[in-house]
């Protein structure tokens, strides 16, 4: 009879530490913990059962004790994520202004590197060279925007002429 319930025991043991792990790997992922809960509360009354047993028969109790840390502390793990989510969602009607704002002063920022640019291509081949220098100033592209639609219409004007 003695055997039965050591086996018994060792079982609880088991299972609570198995529990307890599971419970533990759900709880360390994001938004998954929060269903965490469930196994861990699981994981806690087989671990509690069977040290109330264990304490009855003076049987080990390593595998339990070991559930049972594991199952509160994954279970504190998936509580803290419910509390976190709680004020997250609390506070969730002000993020799109936020992050409006902020999406606003980066692309405020990159136009501004982009206008400000100054761009430098030097190419050598054969003993020749050819550099090509821009900058982004809008003034210097619509000069020079003017000056090709400007031959681009003579050129044109001078071939229908031609015609």
């Amino acid at each position: 009879m003695e055997e039965v319930k050591n086996n018994s025991e060792h079982n609880l043991g088991i299972a609570a530490l198995i529990t307890a792990i599971v419970t533990f790997v759900l709880a360390v992922i994001p938004c998954v913990g929060l269903i965490a809960m469930i196994p861990g509360i699981i994981a806690i009354i087989l671990a509690s059962v069977g040290l109330s047993q264990a304490s009855r028969n003076n049987s080990p109790k390593g595998l339990l004790i070991a559930g049972l840390i594991i199952g509160i502390i994954a279970s504190l793990i998936s509580v803290s994520q419910v509390v976190v989510a709680g004020k997250l969602v609390k506070h969730a009607d002000k993020w799109p202004n936020e992050i409006q704002n902020i999406v606003r002063e980066v692309q405020d920022d990159v136009v501004k590197d982009l206008e400000d640019a100054n761009i430098s291509i030097k190419i050598e081949s054969n003993g020749d060279k050819v550099e090509i220098n821009a900058n982004t100033k809008n003034k210097d592209r619509q000069i020079k925007l003017e000056e090709l639609e400007g031959v681009k219409t003579q050129e044109n004007d001078t071939l229908q002429k031609e015609k």
